[in-house]
């Protein structure tokens, strides 16, 4: 009985010590952290597999629709997700955009820039597509058919989005 008491108390004293030595962390000032380097942002990979049962436009005046009925979307996503500085962010962005007055709607400092990489290494079939399975009509032509589409190959690597805070 003894002994297990002794391993209680010894166990309980080694989890103090972690305990005490995780709050014994202090924050590092920014000169401190400008000094630091490694890996930085997130990367992320989906295969997107999207349904949709219809899309439906009604025209109320002539009391008539078209369904898109049975729509997928699938193929592979990828994206990279990194904060920037302001150079960067005025170099990739507002630069090239012609904006002047990136002040109007941008106040400055670091930025999210979420990237879909332009080379990710698939095969071009696993690019997003896009499919409808039918078209049809509703109203006074129920149920006439104006077949089916498709988008495929719909590539939207080298893609940039930013974000920020205001």
């Amino acid at each position: 009985m003894k002994l297990e008491l002794i391993k209680k108390t010894a166990i309980a004293a080694a989890l103090s010590v972690v305990a005490v030595a995780a709050s014994a962390m202090t924050p590092m000032q920014d000169e401190s952290l400008s000094q630091v380097s490694g890996q930085d942002g997130v990367s992320i990979a989906a295969d997107l597999n999207l349904k949709i049962g219809s899309f439906v436009y009604t025209n109320t005046t002539e009391n008539a629709s078209v369904s898109f009925n049975n729509i997928q979307a699938k193929g592979v996503i990828a994206a990279a997700i990194d904060v920037i500085n302001q150079t960067t962010f005025a170099t990739e962005f507002v630069v090239p955009n012609g904006i002047t007055a990136p002040t109007s709607f941008y106040g400055g400092g670091d930025v999210v820039r979420i990237s879909l990489p332009a080379s990710i290494g698939i095969d071009a079939t696993k690019l997003l597509s896009v499919s409808v399975d039918s078209v049809t009509m509703g109203g006074s032509l129920a149920g006439t058919s104006f077949g089916k589409f498709a988008m495929n190959g719909i590539d939207i690597r080298g893609t940039n989005v930013y974000m920020w805070a205001h």
